[in-house]
């Protein structure tokens, strides 16, 4: 198939949602099919990259969310390129500008239109004029409406279907959970290799380390962990919080640690390469999250792929990941993350628990994922191919009645 992907955020910005794009590109391809790439300019980036099927239209940085960005123009120049390579289906990332240029590509070529709604847009209103020009119904009525006529509709949870259906969407939806490049994760460190990074980071070959890898953003809720360390501290004196990425968050955490007298436990290592995450989890010894507004756990699959446990916070879809203890551990209050950190620090990996996550992983591999993306889509192509003809018979008898009167 020839695949078209249009979406305002991608590499080389570093988001969920970047990820979970170039997981399916890269196993669309590997499964055979041609995929093309319509995202916005980036001054990180060079305008196109035609090898590697990537085409930038100009944009501005997102209001509010500065290192983000919104395409401002390129609709006929998107069609042109749509025609050229014969796409099949177009399938959306994001509900914004390339998302409304995605729409209007394929009604003008009238071919299939899906959409992944990754963002739950109601936990995040608050970067918005701190919440007072957009509220949680606005959110529902603009989702019910770009999300119309669409041929179908992914979320990637449980929780996102509970959400989508709240707003009353009407395209069919399925869920299809964001698979991990097993590729990536099963490529292993040797043990220099890991002292070397321990090393660069301060820390010796024992020292006990609690990985956090996601945005600095308020609502990653990451300042739990840092409350949490003095009393892991209490059990584990040379304990490391290690907090990887960046965002708006990242001065108040800060100070946060410098007020806790922490700075000798907690660094922060800033924003890394999406090739380099890989190397970070196999350093770790437990990986750890507070948020609460994750539509899909991408970094907690990636760490079980990566074989670390994990310690994170309870919601809908953990409850679906987490069915042993060698998978890692649910928590709601800050005991049972204290609990569950400790429990990990102090139990040994065996043959066993690997052999859990191991079992694990297939159904959370980009294979799988994909192979369900790729059904979804034929099964919108059939929808779409029985609406044509529903349309032609309706036309054909309108025409006869009109000849016989």
């Amino acid at each position: 198939m020839n695949i078209g992907i249009f979406t305002d955020t991608y590499f080389p910005q570093v988001s969920g949602v970047a990820t979970s794009i170039k997981t399916l590109r890269d196993e669309l391809i590997a499964q055979g099919h041609h995929v093309y790439i319509f995202t916005t300019t980036d001054p990180k980036a060079k305008h196109d990259d035609v090898e590697n099927g990537i085409y930038r239209f100009t944009s501005i940085p997102f209001v509010s969310f500065s290192d983000r960005r919104i395409a401002v123009r390129g609709v006929f120049r998107a069609i042109k390129l749509a025609k050229k390579f014969q796409l099949d289906i177009v399938h959306n990332q994001t509900e914004f500008a390339l998302g409304v240029m995605g729409k209007t590509v394929a009604r003008h070529l009238n071919i299939p239109c899906l959409h992944t709604y990754h963002t739950m847009y109601q936990d995040y209103l608050h970067y918005i004029a701190n919440g007072h020009i957009l509220k949680p119904h606005d959110v529902a009525r603009l989702a019910h409406l770009y999300l119309k006529n669409m041929a179908g509709v992914i979320a990637p949870s449980n929780r996102v279907l509970a959400t989508l259906e709240s707003y009353h969407v009407e395209s069919p939806i399925r869920v299809i959970p964001t698979g991990i490049n097993l590729r990536v994760y099963n490529k292993r460190d040797s043990k220099t290799e890991i002292n070397n990074l321990r090393a660069r980071l301060g820390y010796s070959e024992n020292t006990p380390v609690l990985l956090s890898l996601s945005r600095l953003a308020y609502e990653k809720n990451i300042h739990t962990l840092i409350e949490a360390m003095p009393d892991i501290l209490t059990y584990q004196p040379n304990a490391q919080l290690l907090i990887v990425g960046d965002g708006p968050a990242r001065h108040t955490l800060e100070r946060q640690v410098r007020q806790m007298d922490l700075t000798s436990h907690v660094q922060f290592a800033g924003e890394i390469t999406n090739d380099d995450v890989y190397h970070y989890y196999q350093m770790a010894n437990v990986f750890v999250s507070a948020s609460d507004s994750e539509s899909q756990g991408l970094t907690y699959d990636e760490a079980l792929a990566s074989d670390l446990p994990i310690v994170v916070m309870r919601s809908e879809y953990t409850d679906q990941l987490i069915d042993d203890s060698a998978i890692g551990i649910s928590f709601q209050k800050r005991a049972d993350l204290v609990n569950g950190v400790l429990y990990y620090l102090n139990q040994p990996k065996t043959t066993e628990s690997r052999l859990k996550r191991q079992q694990k992983l297939h159904e959370i591999s980009a294979e799988v994922f994909v192979e369900r993306v790729v059904e979804f889509y034929r099964d919108c192509q059939k929808d779409a191919a029985n609406q044509d003809i529903i349309k032609q018979t309706e036309k054909s008898r309108h025409l006869f009645r009109r000849s016989r009167s």
